[in-house]
């Protein structure tokens, strides 16, 4: 069984910071790519950020500069750093391990950013 729990959504002011936290199980982070996405009401889920197993990244355009994504094998963790956080961060966040050979694609529940003053 995989389980995805993600923490560390909430309520923040523009330009303020979170981070989000992603623990997922032992027996497949550490061979699984690992991303963020995001999902506003009314809108297309999007790509955030990702990770893979050696730690390349990658990001969206607009959060390049501002969101830092890292994985920490030990824990099983995968983080989001966000800062200088926007309205148009808000969004429900979920947290994805992937891995295109085994096809298998697991999703967290998903943690609500709200950006707002």
């Amino acid at each position: 069984q995989v389980q995805l729990v993600e923490s560390g959504g909430g309520l923040v002011q523009p330009g303020g910071s979170l981070r989000l936290s992603c623990a997922a199980s032992r027996s497949i982070f550490r061979l699984s790519a690992m991303g963020w996405y995001r999902q506003a009401p009314g809108k297309q889920r999007e790509l955030v950020a990702a990770i893979t197993s050696d730690g390349s990244t990658n990001y969206a355009d607009s959060v390049k500069g501002r969101f830092t994504i890292s994985r920490d094998n030990a824990k099983n963790t995968v983080y989001l750093q966000m800062n200088s956080l926007k309205p148009e961060d808000t969004a429900v966040y979920y947290c994805n391990a992937a891995n295109g050979f085994l096809k298998y694609d697991y999703w967290g529940q998903g943690t609500q950013v709200t950006v707002s003053s």
